[in-house]
Order: structure tokens, then sequence, then C-alpha cells
């Protein structure tokens, strides 16, 4: 079992730069890909990236595609979310999830472990 907990979110200009981080527990930590969902009021929760087991493979939305960067550091059991060039619509709350397989994953209904979120808010 996995347990995660998101962290550094917060209130950001357009423009500006925040950098998440997700916190997980369990030993086999490193065999779960990870990935990066967001979900602002009144919509679904959405795919933001997602990183493989290894961390060398990655994959993003077409919305954040060359201002975000998933990271992960297997020895910390930490994943990383470094966002750049925010923008009012990137204003949500922000999940960390672990899927149970090693590759790369898109799909929500995947994942089998979440945390509890972490609110982002850009500023126009």
């Amino acid at each position: 079992q996995v347990q995660l907990v998101e962290s550094g979110g917060g209130l950001v200009q357009a423009g500006g730069s925040l950098r998440l981080s997700c916190a997980a527990s369990g030993r086999t930590f490193s065999t779960y890909a990870m990935g990066w969902f967001r979900q602002a009021p009144g919509k679904e929760r959405v795919f933001v990236g997602t990183i493989s087991w290894s961390g060398l493979s990655t994959y993003y939305a077409n919305s954040v595609k060359g201002r975000f960067t998933i990271s992960r550091d297997n020895a910390k059991n930490m994943v990383y979310l470094q966002m750049n060039s925010l923008k009012p619509e990137d204003t949500a709350v922000y999940y960390c999830a672990a899927v149970p397989k090693r590759s790369i994953s898109t799909i929500l209904y995947e994942y089998e472990y979440w945390g509890q979120g972490t609110q982002v808010t850009v500023s126009s």
C-alpha cells in the first residue's frame, strides 16, 4: 500500500512558478509509476502528467507541455511537479497519484492511490 501527501500549493501571480511535492510511504514506491492530476471547481479531475518508475519516461497533457516538469527521487520516496509560466487557467486542486505498474499512464481509473490534494491559485 502507498500513502501520498502533497505539499507546495499556494497563491501565485500569472507568469510565476510553484513546485509541488508528493511524499510517498511504502517500501514498494519505486515499483509504481506516478501521476499528477488536477481538478478545477465544477470540473472533472483531469490528467496533468506522469512519470515512469525509473523516472526516464514522462508524458504531459498538451495544456502544460513545455511549462510543467515531473521528476522523482526514489531514494527519498518523493515526486515533484515543477510548474512554470503559470496561467489563471492552471488554478485547481492538484493531486498526486500512484499506479501499480512501472510504465507511464494517462488513465485516471488506473491509478490506485491518491493524495488529499493541494490548492494552486493563479491570479491574473
